[in-house]
Formats: C-alpha cells, structure tokens, sequence
C-alpha cells in the first residue's frame, strides 16, 4: 500500500504548497473566531450629539404674572389634615378630613383657614410645601364667619406668609387666582374673576355671613381655607364654599373677604373667639314675624322691658310653662333696619357697634298693635 501523499490532478509542487499554506490559514482563523467570538474588527460607536434645547414658548404679561405669583405664594398655602371620632355600636371610629390653610405670619406660625375644616377635629396636622407634616394648636374659632386660626408647634424658620390685601378695593370682572389642594392634589393653582360682591351665603350653623366674594375660578373639595389672591399675590379672601349639584366645582365659588378676616383676627388672638354684642334672648320665627321665646332674667332684654313668649305659671302645686305668643315681643327693626326672620335678627344685631346701643322696633303680641322703640345695652360675648 503506498502512504505518499497524491496531489491533485495536474497540480504541481507550487499549488500543492499554496493549498497547505490555506489550509493552515484556515485552521488559524476558527481558532481565532473560538477564542474572540470576532471575524472582524468593529468600529466604537459614537455618541450621538445632544439634541439642542427646545424654545420656550411665548408668554403673554398675564402669564408671566400668574407664574410669578404661583411661584411667591404656593409655599405660603398648606394641606390641612384632621382626625375626627365618631362613635359606633362598636365604639369609635376615626374618620380622616383635608383642606387647605394659608400661613398669615410666618414668625408665630399662624395659619387661617375655615371653621368647617376643623370642626369638631382631635387631631390637626399641617404639611408644607416642602412635604414635612407638623402638629397644630387652635388658637380661636368663629363659626358665624366660618373661621378658624391655628399656630403651628415648633415651625422651622423657611415658613413664608402670603401677604394681605385690601377686599374693599375688589371690582367685578377683575383677575383673581385661587391656591388649595384639591381631591388631595397639592397647592393646585386655579384662576378666574370676581364675578359678583356683596353676596350673602349661610354658615354651617345657619347664620348668614355677607359681603361675600363670588368667583368663578375652580374650587373643588379640599380647597376650602385657601386663598383668593389679586393678579399681584395679596390674599382678597378665603375660599370657602361653591354651588355645586354634583359636589365639584361649577363655577359659583365663594370667599371670605379679607377685611372680615383683618377685622377678627385680634380678637381671635385674644379671646379665643369674635366677641359680639347679645342680649339675652332667644329668637324664633312664627307665622306673624320673628318673636322672643325666651328673655333671660336680669339679662340686657330683661332689664329693658322686653318679654318672651315662654312664661311660668303656677297652678297650686304645680308650676310649669306655656308659650304665648300673645305676651310674646316681635321684633320688628335692628337699628332702623327691617327684620322679616330670625336670621336677620340675630345677624342685625351681631353687626351691632360693640358698646353701643342698640335700637330695636318691637311689638307687643300678634295684634297689629303700635309698634314702640327699645334701647338695649348689650354685653360682648
């Protein structure tokens, strides 16, 4: 058997030597592609350049003043959160509440919000603006004017305040933005106009709070306590209450005016409470008008000669009341003003001077008897 090794047909000693030569070259290059997973040499890739900033859109003088004023007064406005007990079959339940606030004085961390927001709470947290949450004392309330003033415990010394303005110089159809949270969503930003003044709404206990601001800008749920602002940042009002069959904003708003708010702060500081004139009585509204039901002994009304419809009797033994209207005093006018109910009384004579007297048109019974006049010294309480 012959082991020589056979070229190809017709290929000579060169060709021979050329095929060894790809052979190898070949084998070289799978040891190659093995080990480096790479048949050929590849180009780094480059980073791509970045791309050119984006023009700012642009803005109107108006715009620029809204941004302006979101941006001086947003940390000025704080999410209010209350715990409220309520009690069951199975005792308490805690129920979680929201609303807004506006910080008034950054030095003694007074924050103003509405009566409504607090009302009845055990628990009032702030959180600012900056996301930290703090604890609060209530300093004083006043649900006739759905106000409450709270201070917060130990605030750090980045609190910003809103400036206050002046309610009294507000026009219809003039510019007004409103900040609160709501539904949850922090320091929203809303704007409209004012769309009516001098309007009269009803707190939560029934009385009628007046010189009320009406606008259209969108408030919804949990922004009740923030502020209204003019087109310069200075707070105008309250935000406080809205028309709404639904619940949710339909572009009747209302606001307390700032004056009002000016006007009870001291006392709010002071007595814990807006100190208002009273005379002892109790109001009820009949079919012939509003009448005294009940006049308290040696009160102001009593000491005047006014009389109630409520009175003692005693038959031997026994001793009670009954109510007669035909003894009753039907008030009649408030300082020269008419009074048709007794909402209208009652807030007549709160708006009352305090230490002034007090006028009122009274009349003896349901007869259409003469009416007569009545001074009353009222007491502050």
């Amino acid at each position: 058997m012959n082991d020589e090794l056979k070229a190809p047909k017709n290929a000579g000693p060169s060709s021979i030597r050329g095929a060894i030569y790809l052979l190898l070259g070949a084998a070289i290059a799978l040891v190659v592609v093995q080990f480096t997973g790479k048949t050929e040499p590849r180009l780094e890739a480059q980073a791509a350049p970045p791309p050119a900033p984006m023009a700012l859109a642009p803005r109107s003088p108006e715009e620029s003043a809204q941004i302006a004023v979101y941006k001086n007064v947003n940390r000025a406005v704080v999410n209010i959160s209350t715990q409220t007990a309520a009690m069951d079959f199975f005792g308490p339940v805690y129920q979680e509440g929201s609303g807004s606030g506006v910080i008034i004085d950054a030095d003694k961390g007074y924050v103003v919000t509405n009566f409504h927001v607090i009302t009845n709470a055990q628990r009032i947290t702030v959180t600012l603006a900056d996301g930290q949450a703090y604890p609060v004392k209530l300093i004083g309330q006043d649900a006739d004017y759905e106000l409450a003033l709270l201070q917060i415990v130990d605030p750090p010394d980045t609190l910003v305040e809103a400036e206050l303005g002046d309610s009294s110089t507000l026009e219809v159809g003039q510019r007004v933005l409103a900040i609160g949270n709501p539904f949850g969503l922090h320091r929203t930003l809303t704007t409209g106009i004012v769309s009516s003044l001098g309007r009269t709404i009803r707190s939560q206990n029934g009385r009628l709070i007046e010189d009320v601001i009406q606008t259209d800008a969108a408030i919804n749920p949990g922004n009740s306590g923030g502020p209204l602002m003019d087109a310069a940042g200075r707070v105008v009002g309250l935000n406080t209450a809205i028309i709404s069959r639904s619940g949710e904003s339909a572009g009747i708003g209302f606001a307390i005016p700032v004056n009002a708010i000016k006007k009870a702060l001291p006392q709010l500081v002071e007595h814990g409470k807006v100190l208002r004139p009273k005379i002892g009585v109790v109001v009820i509204d009949t079919e012939y008008g509003p009448a005294l039901l009940y006049v308290q002994p040696d009160g102001p009304a009593d000491v005047a000669g006014l009389q109630g419809a409520r009175q003692a009797i005693r038959r031997g033994y026994f001793s009670g009341f009954v109510v007669d209207l035909a003894m009753a005093d039907f008030i009649l006018e408030v300082n020269g003003a008419p009074v048709r109910d007794k909402a209208e009384v009652l807030d007549a004579l709160a708006r009352s001077d305090a230490g002034k007297a007090i006028q009122l048109g009274v009349r003896r019974g349901v007869s259409r008897s003469k009416t007569r006049s009545v001074l009353v010294e009222p007491v502050l309480d």
